[in-house]
């Protein structure tokens, strides 16, 4: 299954020694500016980029929206719905971060538990870390908000399941995620931009308000 889709399963107590770091940590300002520094110098080394073309501002939104992927899409395949205590990363320089979680599946579908993931994975997750870029780097909460429906769209689109695409509608027409994007069928479009044209080459993505219709 693609790496994006996977949460391992860790014994609750077994992190120790292992290198998993906890949830909690990444709502620490200084490892998300370490973790956004990473990604930034793997840019610029992986592309050959002046580093001065390359924003930390810019940098800071793309790494969210990874992270956030890596937060939603793995309940839309199997509800579990951890709290920030219950959930484990290790940092890699690119790529999907691994992810671990001491919390077995809930019941039923995704379909069937749209509640739980609006206020366990999108309140309970995302938010919190959402406030940490917010004010760590500058963002508008709409373009990160913006960010989290273009993952989860992402995430239903490689799983082109109706009951995934069902949840997702939902999810949008309610807060937080109202207005941040329009869906019609299985395309969405944003409202905003996760600013990754800014990155020399970036260009736009396919669901970009930039990008004309």
């Amino acid at each position: 299954m693609n790496p994006y889709f996977v949460w391992e399963d860790l014994t609750a107590g077994a992190e120790a020694g292992t290198g998993w770091r906890p949830f909690t940590d990444l709502l620490d300002p200084a490892v998300a500016a370490e973790r956004v520094g990473v990604a930034r110098d793997t840019l610029v080394t992986m592309f050959g980029l002046d580093p001065a073309t390359v924003p930390v501002r810019v940098v800071a939104s793309v790494t969210f929206l990874g992270v956030a992927s890596r937060l939603l899409a793995p309940p839309l395949v199997e509800p579990r719905f951890p709290a920030p205590g219950q959930l484990f990363w290790k940092p890699v320089a690119g790529g999907p971060w691994p992810m671990a979680c001491t919390v077995a599946a809930a019941g039923g579908g995704a379909d069937g538990g749209t509640g739980q993931f609006r206020d366990r994975i999108l309140l309970g997750l995302v938010a919190p870390l959402l406030a940490v870029f917010q004010a760590e780097f500058r963002l508008s909460p709409k373009v990160l908000w913006g960010n989290v429906s273009s993952a989860l769209a992402g995430a239903a689109g490689q799983l082109d399941d109706p009951a995934v695409w069902a949840t997702v509608a939902e999810l949008l027409g309610v807060a937080p995620l109202a207005g941040t994007a329009d869906l019609h069928g299985r395309a969405l479009r944003r409202r905003n931009c996760c600013l990754y044209y800014r990155i020399p080459g970036g260009g736009t993505c396919g669901d970009c308000v930039l990008r004309r219709p």
